[in-house]
């Protein structure tokens, strides 16, 4: 609506921008239980709220949530095409584009959230399975990221080195051309930074989580909280031959593991999870110093946990998934001004070091990770130094101030200048050409007559490779 400024006898007259219809779907379970992929995503259309009517869709599950801000549901294939059509603009992550490639034929414009280089984290996590499903499983996830980076109108990363990592990998789809060149030597109109965020509210404990409500863990005991899953690419076995160390000064101290199971039933169990139950249980430490929750934290509780641990960690090897990784986990620890141990290597680590917030060790050194717990729980004075830091630093990597970039992006969309031009690689060249010529060859008259004789030889060739 218009409005008109009587002051100093001048009328200055504005247009409140319109808001737009904006969707944002995650593949990850929204509920009570969630993990970094839905929280991202509720986050997400909680800002973008501000600028325009939001829809937050699963396609896996969604159990009792909601938000009077933005409606909030599940969708198969079928709904999903309802609400892509409603949209303006579509915020997606994950494999969504894969499970459903008819959107990249719409003209709705599309925000890839690419905050997780997944096919770096399916390096690690591909072990677990056999030599040929590991490749073909890699390959794939190359593929589904692909298809979002040649695709999307503009997207979003988690921090400067990942955007110079994106930045390569869309110069190799020719993303990076005259149109996207032109309209913005920088290309932050095409890519920028939104990373997860500490949450705007502080927090406030509701009920005590740990401390004198788990049983071996009494109210004045030293906690230590692992907040998270488990995973291949971390390294929980370091940290459990470090506090088996430490405890011999220090009987109080306990570990937590806030989860040991992944509230999306589409994860499996990882070989991690595994290694680090059977550590614990080696050297003697399950259930007297070492504690495993075995459920999922609910999103809205997890404060009852992280205000009753003392020292919050995260410990991972040396790998190329470390080094454009973003701890999700440490932005909680931020939140709850917890002092943070984390191993040295990926992107938090010049930051808890640069701004004093904890300590950083190196991979796999069982002595500098036991030192180092022992002064962050035990040394008053750099406690309270840490904390002010702490406190000082997360009021300015609030959710609010992160995703800036993309409400930005959202309250006023473009679709990407190499989009309306026509612009693709010679790769997409190549391939379209390949589908438009075996659509053409499939609907003939003579691939229809011969369709008997295919189908006799593939079965002979089956019977072959069975002999």
């Amino acid at each position: 609506m218009p409005t008109t400024d009587p002051s100093e006898g001048t009328d200055v007259t504005t247009t409140t921008a319109p808001r737009r219809r904006i969707l944002v779907v995650t593949p990850d379970t929204l509920g009570e239980l969630m993990a970094g992929p839905a929280i991202r995503a509720w986050e997400i259309a909680k800002a973008l709220s501000a600028v325009g009517d939001v829809r937050l869709i699963s396609t896996n599950r969604v159990t009792d949530i909601s938000d009077e801000r933005f409606h909030v549901a599940f969708a198969d294939d079928e709904g999903l095409r309802a609400h892509v059509d409603w949209a303006e603009v579509l915020v997606f992550q994950g494999h969504i584009l894969r499970s459903h490639p008819w959107i990249k034929a719409t003209d709705t414009m599309i925000v890839a959230d690419i905050y997780d280089p997944m096919h770096l984290e399916q390096l690690e996590q591909g072990k677990d399975l056999s030599p040929e499903e590991r490749v073909a499983v890699a390959i794939d996830t190359v593929e589904v990221l692909n298809d979002q980076l040649e695709r999307a109108d503009f997207l979003v990363c988690a921090s400067e080195k990942q955007r110079d990592f994106w930045l390569g990998q869309l110069a190799g789809l020719a993303r990076i051309n005259p149109a996207t060149y032109d309209r913005d030597p920088s290309l932050r109109s095409l890519l920028d930074i939104a990373p997860f965020g500490v949450q705007n509210e502080p927090p406030v404990l509701k009920r005590h989580g740990i401390k004198g409500t788990v049983p071996g863990i009494g109210p004045d005991d030293k906690v230590i909280v692992w907040g998270g899953g488990i995973y291949n690419w971390f390294d929980p076995l370091t940290l459990i031959e470090a506090v088996a160390i430490a405890r011999r000064a220090h009987p109080d101290l306990r570990l937590f593991f806030l989860g040991a199971a992944h509230p999306n039933p589409n994860i499996p169990t990882m070989r991690m999870a595994v290694q680090a139950r059977e550590r614990a249980d080696a050297l003697g430490l399950t259930g007297e110093t070492v504690f495993f929750n075995e459920s999922w934290v609910p999103y809205a509780d997890r404060a009852d946990y992280l205000l009753d641990a003392d020292l919050g960690v995260s410990t991972h090897y040396e790998h190329l998934e470390t080094a454009f990784s973003f701890r999700t986990r440490i932005l909680d620890y931020l939140w709850a001004s917890l002092p943070i141990i984390s191993t040295d290597g990926d992107t938090f680590a010049p930051i808890i070091r640069d701004n004093d917030l904890g300590r950083v060790v190196p991979p796999e050194d069982v002595e500098a990770l036991a030192a180092a717990i022992e002064e962050l729980l035990y040394d008053a004075d750099a406690r309270e130094r840490i904390g002010a830091n702490i406190a000082a630093y997360a009021q300015e990597h609030t959710w609010e101030h992160t995703l800036r970039p993309l409400v930005a992006y959202c309250a006023d969309p473009t679709p990407a200048p190499d989009r309306v031009a026509g612009i693709v690689s010679e790769r997409t060249r190549v391939t379209n050409d390949l589908h438009k010529r075996i659509r053409g060859l499939e609907s003939s008259s003579s691939w229809r007559l011969t369709r008997p004789l295919r189908a006799a030889s593939e079965w002979v060739s089956a019977k072959r490779r069975k002999l």
